[in-house]
């Protein structure tokens, strides 16, 4: 079996500056590969990010800011790059669908592998979201309204399109999803898709006309007058930064033969990701990814976050306040990896000062300074393999379950050193008291490891204090 994992984030519209809920799924995803990575080694795993520049919102966004297409998407796409960088993310590669030169003829190669018989091309009317860059039928929507984006006017089309016959694979997406060949986590969200597979699936418009798109995208191959549709172009982002174009080594070692190739995912996205796209690589004969890790939406003071209701949260004004791992902590702990989750600044900061500031922070002072005092050397740490619990949760992707079994570790470690208290005991028998608090110290370092992927830099900083016995700048300064 190849030992290879090949994950991703989705990649975002940039016709915004990034929010709190794209920070999320940044870190969620950051975690699993820096897991997997301690797990198989560094050339065992593939993580990709990037963005969707190709949106025909991004390019209506650019028109009503009266700039340039390409420099509109380039400056918000190099906003996202920054949170990235901001969050610590560990992403081995970055791909912008609009300049990377790996994209276009991998895109236009994954079309001309359809099989002939799942195209048609023909006239089409009906109601289009920009929001989702879908049409949505009678049956999608709500009081006439799209549900995803009930603020925003749906767009009357009648145009010529191409069109792809998901009908074609009904029956294989079903058995495919049933028996769990593609993993779709959590189980309501597998449920969901199936029911929509079992409520027919009609033909899927899969590009747009030049005109309407001015232009703007993956033109479809040996048809000047047709633009790509978004959600087929930049679906397949995720192999063409492998260089599928020319079925290269990367491409192979971990798409092909990847022993896991996981898509992290909002759950606003997942039947794009659950029924369209494996349909078109069922079609292209391309393999198919093996898990959907599909995460919830992020509400704002029990709404969802909206620019008409000023609700939008900045990740860069937290990170910069409280810090790139106080962020990442949070959103381990305190985000709901598969439901929606409310967010709060007065919930993250008690969160902050309770867990951080009072909890591990606190708990790495008190040991290093203990050590600081009492021994002349360093404690000798051995680091094992990650096993039981803690691995079988990361395993199915539960972080929050992760950091629960670290939380519960770093309040046994607190209680342990009020009860045996080595403060007391080395100044009557210093051999004992040098002991506890060298047994301390070997729990703080295993402790520390299983924190490596959730708050990387912290770990870091721990694992030089007991290199070092001193006891460790302040962590996490309390907030008031």
């Amino acid at each position: 079996m190849s030992k290879t994992f090949y994950l991703s984030t989705s990649i975002p519209y940039v016709n915004a500056a990034p929010h709190i809920g794209h920070a999320v799924e940044f870190v969620q995803s950051d975690i699993v590969a820096r897991y997997q990575r301690i797990m198989r080694g560094k050339e065992n795993v593939f993580f990709l990010s990037g963005t969707d520049d190709n949106a025909l919102k991004n390019l209506l966004k650019a028109e009503e800011a009266g700039e340039d297409v390409r420099t509109y998407v380039t400056r918000h796409a190099d906003v996202f790059q920054g949170l990235l960088k901001q969050l610590n993310v560990s992403n081995d590669d970055f791909i912008r669908t609009s300049s990377d030169s790996r994209h276009t003829p991998g895109a236009q190669k994954l079309w001309r592998a359809f099989k002939k018989d799942d195209l048609e091309k023909k006239s089409y009317k009906g109601l289009y979201c920009v929001g989702c860059e879908e049409f949505k039928t009678e049956k999608e929507l709500v009081n006439g309204r799209c549900p995803e984006h009930p603020n925003m006017e749906l767009e009357e089309v009648e145009e010529e399109n191409w069109f792809f016959k998901l009908g074609n694979y009904a029956n294989e997406l079903e058995d495919i999803i049933s028996s769990e060949k593609l993993r779709i986590i959590p189980g309501v969200r597998k449920n969901e898709m199936l029911a929509f597979i079992r409520g027919g699936l009609e033909d899927l418009s899969i590009s747009r006309s030049t005109k309407r798109a001015r232009g703007w995208g993956v033109p479809v191959p040996d048809d000047p007058d047709q633009i790509m549709y978004v959600w087929v172009e930049a679906l397949s982002n995720y192999i063409t930064a492998l260089d599928y174009a020319h079925e290269g080594e990367q491409y192979k070692k971990f798409w092909v033969e990847a022993d896991e190739r996981l898509h992290v995912i909002g759950k606003g996205i997942s039947r794009f990701h659950a029924i369209y796209w494996p349909a078109f690589l069922l079609s292209a004969g391309v393999p198919l990814p093996k898990a959907l890790f599909v995460h919830g939406y992020l509400t704002v003071n029990g709404q969802k976050m909206s620019k008409s209701l000023g609700n939008i949260i900045d990740p860069f004004k937290i990170i910069k306040e409280f810090g790139t791992d106080a962020f990442r902590y949070f959103v381990a702990r305190h985000v709901h990896p598969f439901e929606d989750s409310d967010f709060t600044m007065e919930r993250f900061k008690e969160a902050y000062n309770a867990d951080l500031a009072n909890g591990l922070g606190n708990l790495a002072s008190r040991i290093m300074q203990l050590a600081q005092s009492n021994l002349a050397v360093p404690v000798k740490v051995e680091f094992v393999p990650y096993s039981g619990e803690f691995k079988q949760v990361l395993e199915r992707y539960e972080l929050g379950n992760a950091i629960e079994y670290i939380s519960g570790r770093v309040q046994a470690l607190d209680q342990k050193i009020n009860q045996t208290e080595p403060y007391k005991v080395v100044k009557t028998d210093m051999e004992r008291g040098r002991a506890l608090i060298a047994e301390l110290i070997r729990e703080l370092a295993a402790i520390d490891l299983l924190l490596e992927p959730i708050v990387p830099e912290t770990s870091k900083k721990i694992i030089e204090a007991i290199i070092a016995n001193k006891k460790p700048e302040n962590l996490f300064p309390r907030k008031e």
